[in-house]
């Protein structure tokens, strides 16, 4: 099989992260990569497209901003996809595939994981695993694209040694 070359770009706009979660950076970017692995081709991406996407671990003044500027929300959200590609665009023969950004909020993120008991690096890596695969398509608009897209999530998360985040949930 052949592995799609992938930039993955992590800004670290919010320090929290590094103080909370030290290997922030290094989980977002193996998450990331991994997502990119193991669903990239069901996208219609062919194997061989290089692809580069920014994560980026803000904080949620960042977050609210960007959630009321883009989609009328005025509130932190624990993360946004921002898609750079329409999968019905022609992709330029060598040319990269400029893929999104994914932006997580520190606060809403570490909130969310002390109040489901989970580490922040697990809830972390779940987040951007997440996030990824609404760049390349996934959604959860209906209960069969939920299912479809926390069965691919598990999946990819079991990869990463990170527990089923669906396991108890209604």
């Amino acid at each position: 099989m052949i592995q799609p070359a992938a930039i993955i770009d992590i800004a670290t706009p919010c320090a929290a992260w590094r103080r909370a979660c030290p290997a922030a950076e290094d989980i977002a970017r193996a998450a990331a990569r991994i997502a990119l692995l193991r669903s990239s081709a069901g996208s219609g991406i062919a194997r061989e497209t290089a692809i580069e996407l920014t994560v980026s671990l803000a904080d949620d003044v960042t977050q609210q901003q960007l959630n009321r500027d883009w989609r009328g929300f005025d509130r932190p959200t624990n993360v946004l996809a921002f898609p750079g590609w329409d999968p019905r665009a022609p992709i330029p023969p060598g040319a990269p595939l400029l893929l999104g950004d994914v932006v997580l909020a520190f606060e809403t993120v570490a909130r969310e994981a002390d109040e489901q008991c989970k580490p922040l690096a697990d809830h972390l890596s779940h987040l951007i695993v997440h996030g990824v695969l609404h760049l390349l398509g996934y959604d959860h608009a209906t209960e069969t694209e939920a299912l479809t897209l926390e069965s691919l999530e598990t999946s990819i998360l079991a990869t990463l040694g990170v527990p089923d985040p669906y396991c108890g949930t209604i």
